[in-house]
């Protein structure tokens, strides 16, 4: 529970989604789909690098 007061309850779901399309991404590698796991796969890093840049524009506006 402190780690979702520290992080804030959007940043917590957003590391959460990212956390989930992981072992998705994982199932679908390894049960035979290599395309389907990889292509899903580079949605988190891709997902966590919006949020950062978003998070950077909104500090550079204050």
């Amino acid at each position: 529970m402190r780690l979702i007061q520290k992080l804030g309850i959007l940043n917590f779901l957003v590391l959460l989604l990212c956390v989930l399309i992981i072992l998705v991404a994982e199932y679908l590698f390894l049960t035979g789909n290599k395309l389907h796991g990889i292509f899903l796969g580079l949605w988190a890093p891709t997902l966590l690098g919006v949020i950062i840049y978003i998070k950077l524009i909104s500090r550079e506006r204050r």
